[in-house]
């Protein structure tokens, strides 16, 4: 299972370098969004609000999530899904995805940091709690969107349609509970205000996973 899951995220890596243009898009909508709010504000006398600046960083991340793993099982044709069929088995599919698309808006949600910060300034104060929010962020968003993109891609028709439609409501939760937890960072509040929300996050991350990993090959098969 972990040779197979290895061999597939590398090919995924190799496949994401050979097709920069999709990357470069991905990472220009992220810069040109943060340039837009900077100067936005900046008309308006300066940085945003925290909670303004907190809102706009997840709703930019939640777009760019979309965009990132949409194209994961949709640029994929039948043919090439039946000949990994014949090659290794669904669950390493479905787990090489997730941790590929999770390690990919990762990299992403960090550039988005780092803009912010460039831009429209860094009012968190409890650096921590902020960057693990970041990751259970990351990680859920993939995982989320992975499964519903692949029932997108597996459905046929216009799978970018259906994917929103499947991934809004499961996404809207997730993404109040971040939006919570990273406003008790801007405030600079103690981990245990957040341990609640945090552990919340981190249970539908597991939940999304192994229901990924137990559905996937019946999805697969279909």
């Amino acid at each position: 299972m972990l040779s197979e899951i290895s061999t597939l995220l590398a090919k995924d890596f190799r496949l994401e370098w050979r097709q920069r243009a999709a990357l470069g898009g991905m990472l220009l909508y992220v810069g040109s969004t943060v340039f837009v709010a900077f100067l936005s504000f900046s008309l308006r006398g300066g940085q945003p609000p925290a909670p303004a600046w907190n809102a706009l960083f997840w709703v930019i991340l939640l777009f760019a999530a979309v965009n990132a793993v949409a194209k994961g099982f949709m640029q994929e044709s039948p043919g090439q899904r039946l000949y990994y069929y014949t090659l290794v088995r669904p669950q390493a599919i479905i787990l090489a995805k997730m941790l590929y698309n999770a390690l990919l808006l990762l990299a992403v949600a960090l550039l988005g940091l780092l803009l912010y910060t460039v831009f429209l300034g860094n009012p968190i104060q409890n650096h921590t709690l902020f960057l693990a929010n970041l990751v259970l962020g990351a990680v859920g968003f993939a995982t989320t969107l992975t499964l519903v993109s692949g029932i997108a891609a597996k459905a046929g028709g216009n799978g970018a349609t259906l994917m929103a439609v499947l991934g809004f409501p499961v996404m809207v939760p997730m993404l109040l509970l971040l939006i919570k937890v990273s406003k008790n960072a801007l405030d600079g509040l103690d981990w245990s205000v957040s341990q609640g929300s945090v552990l919340t996050l981190l249970a539908l991350n597991m939940i999304v996973a192994a229901l990924s990993y137990l559905l996937f090959p019946f999805l697969w098969r279909g």
